[in-house]
C-alpha cells in the first residue's frame, strides 16, 4: 500500500514536470525561431518605413563670384542659397533614399545655354568656373537645375543623365529599398531671368517619357500598381495599403510636387492616374489622392500624423533656407520624425562645407532608414 501510494506521487511528480518544460519550450520558440523574425520582416509596407532623403538633390555650390551678385540684390535669398549636395550615386551610396529633382522644358535645346550671371562676369572682365563644356543644355530635353540664370550649377545638366545615374546605381545595388524621387515642373519667371516654357499637358507628359525612356516597367512603382483592382488610388491606399517592403525593392516612386493646376494638366493626359508614371499631390478625399507632401512638421504635425495613420505617404522637411544648419536647431526634425512622415527631406545629411555649423540629419546609428516607430 505504501508502495503504491509512492509511486502514484511519484507519477503525478513527472507529469507536471513534463508539462512545464513543455510550456517552457512554447514560450521559448518564438524568440529563437528566426523564420517567424523574416516573416514579420516581409510584412512591412512601403509606409511602414522612414527615410531621410535630399531636396534639390543635383545643386553644387554658387561659386562666391555670383553669390556676391546675388547677395547685392538680394542678401536673404543668397542666405538660402548657400547649399549643395554630394553627386546622386554617392547620396544613394550613403543610405538616402529620397531626392529631388527640379525640371525645366526645353523641347529645343540651347534656352538656357547662357546663364545671365557668367555673362555678367565677363562683361566685367571677373572670370569664373567653367560652364557646360560638354554642350549638354544645347540637347533638347528636360534640363535639371535649380533657378535659370542664377543657381544653375547641376551635377547633371540633362534630367536623363541623372536618370541614367539612379537606373546604374540601381542595378548594381538591386535589393534596395524604393527610392523615392520628387518632381517639380519649373516655369517660374522674372523680369530680370531667361523666361521658361510654360509645363503644358505634353510637356508635363515628356516627364513621364524621359523616366519611361530609362526604366523599364519593372523597376517603377506606379499608380497602376498601387491602385491595382480598386476604382481609386485613394480607395487602393486606404483599403488595402501601400504595397510589401520586400515586393518593391530596386524600385523608383516618383511624385510630381506641383499644385492643381499642373495636377489637372497631367491628368488630362493621365485620367484617373492610368499609365502614369507620376503619382500627384493632392489633398485627402480626391480619388488620386495617396502621396502627400506637407512641408512643415511643426505647424502640421497633428495633421501629419492623422494622414500617416489614415495609410497616406507623407513627405516633409527637417530643414528650409539654410536657418535650421545655421543654429543648429534640431526641433524642426524632431517634429518630422515624431509626426510619422515617411520621407523626410534635408539640405544636410552631412554637416555644410560652406559655413560653421555640425548640424546634421540623421537617424540613430547614423543611419538614414528605419522601421516606422
Amino acid at each position: 500500500m505504501h508502495f503504491r501510494f509512492y509511486f502514484k506521487i511519484n507519477r503525478m511528480i513527472m507529469k507536471s514536470v513534463k508539462l512545464l518544460i513543455v510550456a517552457i519550450i512554447t514560450a521559448l520558440i518564438p524568440a529563437c525561431n528566426p523564420s517567424k523574425e523574416h516573416k514579420t520582416e516581409k510584412a512591412l509596407r512601403l509606409n511602414d518605413i522612414q527615410v531621410i532623403g535630399s531636396h534639390n538633390s543635383y545643386k553644387i555650390a554658387i561659386e562666391p563670384e555670383v553669390m556676391t551678385m546675388i547677395a547685392e540684390m538680394d542678401s536673404n535669398a543668397a542666405i538660402s542659397l548657400e547649399y549643395d549636395h554630394l553627386p546622386l550615386n554617392e547620396q544613394l551610396e550613403l543610405g538616402l533614399r529620397n531626392l529631388e529633382l527640379d525640371v525645366f522644358h526645353d523641347p529645343v535645346g540651347g534656352r538656357y545655354s547662357e546663364p545671365k550671371a557668367l555673362a555678367q562676369l565677363d562683361s566685367a572682365g571677373t572670370s569664373h568656373l567653367p560652364f557646360d563644356e560638354a554642350g549638354k543644355l544645347d540637347q533638347a530635353g528636360l534640363k535639371l537645375f535649380h533657378v535659370q540664370d542664377i543657381d544653375f550649377r547641376s551635377h547633371h545638366l540633362l534630367f536623363k543623365d541623372a536618370l541614367n545615374e539612379l537606373s546604374n546605381w540601381s542595378y548594381a545595388h538591386s535589393e534596395h529599398s524604393p527610392i523615392i524621387i520628387l518632381i517639380n515642373a519649373k516655369d517660374g519667371n522674372s523680369p530680370q531671368m531667361t523666361p521658361a516654357l510654360p509645363f503644358t499637358a505634353a510637356a508635363l507628359d515628356s516627364i513621364d517619357k524621359e523616366i519611361r525612356s530609362v526604366f523599364p516597367k519593372e523597376k517603377l512603382i506606379t499608380p497602376d500598381m498601387v491602385r491595382g483592382e480598386y476604382a481609386s488610388l485613394e480607395e487602393a491606399v486606404l483599403a488595402e495599403g501601400w504595397p510589401l517592403l520586400e515586393e518593391v525593392k530596386g524600385r523608383f516612386l516618383f511624385v510630381l510636387d506641383e499644385k492643381e493646376e499642373k495636377n489637372n494638366r497631367y491628368r488630362s493626359v493621365h485620367p484617373n492616374l492610368e499609365d502614369a508614371v507620376l503619382f500627384i499631390n493632392v489633398k485627402e478625399g480626391n480619388p488620386n489622392a495617396g502621396f502627400r507632401i506637407i512641408n512643415d512638421p511643426v505647424a502640421n504635425h497633428d495633421y501629419i500624423q492623422d494622414l500617416v495613420s489614415k495609410g497616406y505617404m507623407v513627405r516633409t522637411r527637417a530643414d528650409a533656407g539654410t536657418k535650421e544648419a545655421r543654429n543648429n536647431d534640431y526641433s524642426r526634425f524632431e517634429k518630422a520624425k515624431s509626426s510619422g512622415a515617411q520621407v523626410i527631406s534635408t539640405d544636410y545629411y552631412i554637416p555644410s562645407g560652406l559655413f560653421e555649423s555640425d548640424y546634421k540629419v540623421v537617424f540613430e546609428d547614423n543611419a538614414y532608414e528605419r522601421k516606422m516607430p
